[in-house]
């Protein structure tokens, strides 16, 4: 039986009129043109240099186009997309209040919505859309559903509530960041985040802002540090920003956690040996595990 766990932290943008794929487009590090009603897609938006602000989930819904992102944070994502509309005929929209967005887990989860379980796949359901994790389909699936057809959808579909902790462990295992508590605003590059394997970023699509930066990064192999899963083998969970050592020199800083499980940016030359890179971090003892789909 799939479990659900209401994201509270998320908000939606709506992006609507004539221009809207265009301007998208022009801002973001995926192709908007690939989203469609039967697929969605996970991209970022940033800095003029090419480091991290903002990453969202882009899906259709009744030729809107609705952008799944960190709620706190979504009156700074709304500013800035329309300091860069100019003369664009398209209108961006804070319409949180008229959707929920859920994760939906379990084993298949995807299959059990009627989901294809290819990241990204997606499908329209009465008030919203629900697609497997354009990131990663171990993740599960997500749904952006109208709140006045949330009990609805969720009684008809059997799901149980489950917590964010035990979605959070998961994510956390499968090395997928989760926004700023992640990602360093305006430090970070997505290549240090998993961004190319977990799908976020188009490499042929035409230029958008910080591109030049981002292919550079790629093509040249400048990644020195990534996000990597640590178990915590003893001790308690460090907090978000304790550094992380081996022996007495510092290579990386702890992220989210969850469980036993957290997430670090660590140097890429740690990661070189892992059968024998035993970290430390605020007192307790952490090993680094390389998720499967990361290629360095």
């Amino acid at each position: 039986m799939p479990d659900f766990v209401e994201l509270p932290s998320r908000g939606v943008l709506s992006v609507v009129g004539p221009d809207a794929r265009k301007f998208l487009q022009g801002l973001v590090s995926n192709d908007v043109e690939r989203v469609a009603p039967d697929r969605t897609i996970h991209a970022a938006f940033l800095t003029a240099q090419g480091k991290y602000l903002f990453d969202f989930m882009i899906a259709e819904v009744d030729g809107a186009l609705l952008l799944d992102c960190e709620a706190d944070r979504l009156a700074d994502f709304q500013k800035r997309l329309k300091l860069y509309k100019l003369r664009s005929d398209v209108t961006v929209e804070d319409v949180s209040a008229k959707f929920r967005v859920l994760v939906i887990t379990g084993d298949d989860a995807s299959k059990k919505l009627g989901l294809n379980a290819e990241a990204g796949m997606a499908k329209a359901v009465e008030g919203g859309v629900v697609f497997t994790d354009p990131r990663h389909a171990g993740l599960g699936a997500r749904a952006i559903i109208g709140t006045d057809k949330l009990e609805g959808f969720i009684a008809a579909r059997d799901l149980t509530e489950s917590t964010q902790e035990a979605y959070d462990l998961a994510r956390i295992k499968l090395g997928v960041p989760d926004g700023s508590r992640d990602m360093q605003l305006e430090k970070t590059i997505l290549l240090e985040a998993g961004f190319d394997e977990l799908n976020g970023v188009d490499w042929k699509k035409g230029c958008y802002m910080g591109q030049e930066l981002t292919a550079r990064t790629k093509y040249r192999g400048l990644v020195k540090r990534r996000l990597m899963p640590v178990r915590i083998l003893d001790g308690e969970m460090p907090a978000p920003g304790t550094p992380v050592m081996r022996d007495d020199r510092e290579v990386g800083e702890i992220r989210s956690g969850a469980g036993t499980m957290a997430l670090a940016m660590l140097r890429v030359n740690v990661l070189e040996d892992l059968e024998h890179a035993v970290l430390s971090a605020g007192g307790s003892t952490i090993l680094p595990e390389k998720p499967d789909w990361a290629t360095f």
